[in-house]
């Protein structure tokens, strides 16, 4: 480890110590004061929460979309509608292979067979290698959205990029995010309304039940319960 790295690491432990209970925006504020523009925001464009605070803050701040060649419709009309409609600058993040290149060379429904090697592929990779250049992201986790992020820090060092992480909205609950939405008017994904609680890639996403927890819907009949971007 670096001396740089070390003293990243203590100014993440501080600031999630002195920000722990502060609203999203002051979170985002602290960002643009300690690096600037150098800070980016990573969106699945379920919603537009996480782009619209940001934008709020630094204005055309880059907004980091994972285009997996997988995604919803829907969601590929998101993204366009929040490049189009807030003051930010959106960037598709694709993967170094296409969705027919990939199928040549593992053979076809890889995220069927193997879907952490397809995530690893079509999404972790992809975000490792855009966030070069950046000093911290901020991403929309929430300790409610499952048991594994119920401890989630409002920030912290994200030791596998060497980068200061921020979760500004980690402790919201549903009521405060649907509030959020309907007080600023934010886009949503359309598939929200057919009972996806939680999106992702097509293939890989089914609508929710009564009774099952938000992301019930994400690799269900597996045991993958996170993409690999979050741990």
């Amino acid at each position: 480890m670096t001396t740089e790295e070390a003293a990243r690491i203590r100014l993440a432990e501080r600031a999630n110590h002195e920000l722990a209970d502060a609203p999203a925006r002051q979170i985002l504020q602290w960002a643009r004061e300690q690096f600037d523009t150098r800070w980016c925001v990573a969106s699945s464009m379920a919603d537009a929460v996480l782009p619209q605070l940001a934008s709020q803050v630094l204005p055309g701040v880059d907004v980091l979309f994972l285009d997996t060649g997988y995604h919803f419709a829907e969601t590929i009309g998101t993204r366009d509608a929040v490049a189009a409609t807030l003051p930010v600058t959106v960037r598709s993040i694709r993967p170094r292979r296409s969705v027919g290149e990939q199928d040549a060379e593992f053979g076809p429904q890889l995220h069927q067979r193997d879907p952490d090697r397809c995530c690893a592929r079509r999404k972790v990779a992809p975000l490792t290698e855009a966030l070069a250049g950046y000093e911290a992201w901020a991403s929309g986790l929430r300790r409610v959205d499952a048991e594994q992020r119920a401890t989630v820090p409002v920030v912290e060092w994200d030791a596998r990029r060497k980068l200061i992480k921020l979760n500004p909205i980690a402790t919201w609950s549903d009521q405060q995010v649907a509030e959020f939405i309907a007080e600023y008017g934010v886009l949503v994904n359309p598939l929200l309304e057919a009972g996806y609680t939680s999106i992702g890639c097509a293939p890989c996403t089914r609508p929710t039940v009564a009774g099952e927890h938000a992301r019930a819907g994400r690799w269900a009949g597996s045991s993958k319960t996170e993409c690999g971007l979050h741990t």
